[in-house]
């Protein structure tokens, strides 16, 4: 058999909001969640042996290839499915890492997938979700590689329907870590941010299928980043990226991505949007920078 390919997209927060901090210090988030056009791709050729490989532009910016959530992902499933068949991964990297777009869940995601076809397994075997949640919070949102509404830890997905928007996702290529930035939000175990009845009241307010850009663009603009804040806290390089963004022609909405530091804007047309990408390319050419669409 030659080998199965997957990819893993980049996921975008359009919003997050966190509810707060559960006694187990875990946050429950809300957040209304969309993929981009740029990929990571995983390559898996069945064998005897658990290997992973790692190319790429950014294979480098990955660590330890022993302590990467695909390796992680495949083990955990060969825990729970009996005689797992697998082989070796090589994964070609061309996502920012510590990034706020989800890559390695993205990759570790793209790894399930390619082992429940390996295996002849359903993506919705309840063995597959179990796993892809105990690898990481985003693993279930980007199992899936659809837009959706992700509440609780990741753990529930409600299906949403954008339309393709022209987008330009913007990386200072410095990494930020996740657990920095909910340090800097700062919530006690326990403690709330928002009421759950304001996560309840949004659940219906996201446009139907068929809603058009004009629409989405109007519902986002009354959400946030709840995580922007502390963000530009540790790594204030992020404030520049939002400006370069925001000053760009044509702009509608801009935004950080998860935890950051990448952030996005939302363009009217792919014109607007890959104009922008060449001049902010070109003011900041050490910048990691993307012209495509969200959807």
């Amino acid at each position: 058999m030659s080998g199965l390919v997957e990819e893993g997209r980049a996921k975008v927060n359009l919003t997050l909001r966190v509810v707060g901090r559960r006694d187990d210090g875990y946050h429950d988030l809300e957040s209304v969640v969309a993929f981009a056009d740029c990929a990571d791709k995983l390559v898996l050729t069945p064998g005897p042996e658990l290997t992973l490989k790692m190319v790429g532009p950014l294979a480098t910016a990955c660590g330890e290839v022993s302590d990467n959530l695909v390796l992680k992902a495949a083990r955990l499933l060969g825990e729970v499915v009996p005689e797992l068949k697998a082989g070796a991964f090589v994964l070609d990297k061309v996502l920012p890492v510590a990034a706020g777009i989800g890559g390695g869940s993205a990759d570790a995601a793209a790894a399930l997938r390619l082992l429940a076809r390996l295996n002849d397994l359903s993506l919705d075997d309840e063995r597959l979700q179990e796993v892809a949640l105990e690898v990481g919070a985003d693993v279930p949102v980007c199992l899936a590689s659809r837009a959706c509404d992700m509440t609780g830890v990741g753990e529930t997905l409600r299906p949403l329907y954008p339309p393709q928007m022209p987008a330009v996702m913007v990386n200072p290529r410095v990494p930020v870590a996740t657990k920095d930035v909910f340090a800097a939000l700062g919530l006690r175990n326990g403690e709330l941010l928002i009421g759950a009845t304001d996560v309840m009241m949004e659940e219906s307010s996201w446009p139907e299928q068929g809603g058009s850009i004009d629409d989405w663009i109007a519902a986002l603009a009354g959400g946030a980043n709840d995580l922007e804040a502390p963000a530009l806290r540790v790594e204030p390089l992020i404030g520049e990226v939002l400006s370069a963004l925001n000053d760009a022609k044509g702009v509608r909405l801009a935004r950080m991505s998860g935890s950051g530091g990448t952030c996005f804007a939302i363009f009217s047309n792919a014109n607007e949007a890959q104009n922008a990408a060449r001049k902010i390319q070109r003011e900041h050419p050490d910048w990691w920078v993307h012209a495509g669409t969200l959807s």
